[in-house]
C-alpha cells in the first residue's frame, strides 16, 4: 500500500469510528489494478494499521472473488490473520450476472476453520432458506450460539428489500440471534431504518450502496455511516 494511500486509509477509518461504526468490514484492493485481491499480506497489512490506530471490530470476507472464480482456498487465506470476525456465505446462487459459488463442502470447511480460530461467523442470509442452512450448521456443530446473522437484502438472486421480506425474514430467526440488516441498493436507509425499529443493527458503506440520497453521490462511507447515526439517534437507538 503506497504512503497516500495508506494515509488516506487510515484518515477513513479514524473517521469511520468518531461517526459511530463499531466494526471494519474489510477487502482489500490490489495496489497497482485497483482490482480485487485476497493477498494476505494486504490484509494482515490492513489489520495492524487499524490496530495501531484504534480498537474497531475488524470482520474479514471470505466472500470476496466468490462470484468471479476465485479458489475457495484462496478466499480464506486472511483468516490465518485471526480477525475477531469473519463473513460466511452458505449458499450457492445467483449473483447479479454471476454465480456465487459455496458449495456444502466448502461452507463446511469455512465454518470449520473459524470454529477452530474462535473467529466469530458473520452468517450472510441472501434469502429465507439461507436461515435454515446456518441452522443445520449450529446442529452439526459447525457454529455456535449465539448465531450472528446478517439478512442480506436487494442483491439480485436474492431476497429483495422491502420492508415486508424484512419483517417475514426476522420472523424466521432462531431464539436468541443476533441479527443486522444489509441493503444493496437505493433502499439502504429505508430498509435499515425498518431493521432498527425491529431490533437489529445495521450495516452501511459503499460496497452495498454510493448514495447518500436520491441523486446524491456518498463522499466516503463515514457519510453514510454519519447519516445512519443520524437516523438512529432519532429512533432512540
Amino acid at each position: 500500500m503506497c504512503q497516500l494511500h495508506q494515509q488516506k486509509f487510515l484518515k477513513n477509518v479514524l473517521r469511520l469510528m468518531r461517526r459511530g461504526a463499531a466494526v471494519a468490514h474489510i477487502h482489500v484492493r490490489d495496489p497497482k489494478t485497483l482490482g480485487p485481491s485476497q493477498d494476505m499480506e494486504l490484509y494482515r497489512e490492513v489489520i495492524d494499521r487499524i490496530r495501531d490506530k484504534c480498537d474497531m471490530i475488524i470482520q474479514l470476507t471470505t466472500g470476496a472473488g466468490g462470484s468471479l472464480g476465485v479458489p475457495p482456498e484462496r478466499r480464506i487465506t486472511s483468516l490465518e490473520l485471526n480477525p475477531e470476525f469473519a463473513s460466511l456465505n452458505v449458499a450457492t446462487m445467483t449473483f447479479g450476472d454471476g454465480i456465487f459459488l459455496n458449495t456444502p463442502e466448502v461452507v463446511e470447511k469455512f465454518a470449520k476453520m473459524m470454529l477452530e480460530r474462535d473467529i466469530k461467523p458473520e452468517i450472510e442470509c441472501y434469502d429465507v432458506g439461507h436461515i435454515n442452512l446456518a441452522l443445520r450448521l449450529l446442529e452439526r456443530g459447525l457454529l455456535k450460539e449465539p448465531l450472528r446473522l446478517s439478512l442480506v437484502m436487494g442483491v439480485i438472486g436474492g431476497i429483495p428489500a422491502t420492508p415486508k421480506n424484512m419483517v417475514y425474514m426476522v420472523g424466521c430467526l432462531p431464539p436468541n440471534a443476533r441479527w443486522q440488516v444489509i441493503t444493496v441498493g437505493r433502499a439502504q436507509f429505508e430498509i435499515a431504518t425498518v431493521g432498527m425499529i425491529l431490533g437489529g443493527d445495521i450495516r452501511v458503506g459503499m460496497e452495498d450502496n454510493i448514495y447518500l440520497a436520491k441523486g446524491v453521490l456518498a463522499k466516503s462511507n463515514a457519510e453514510l455511516v454519519a447519516k445512519v447515526v443520524r437516523i438512529a439517534k432519532e429512533l432512540n437507538k
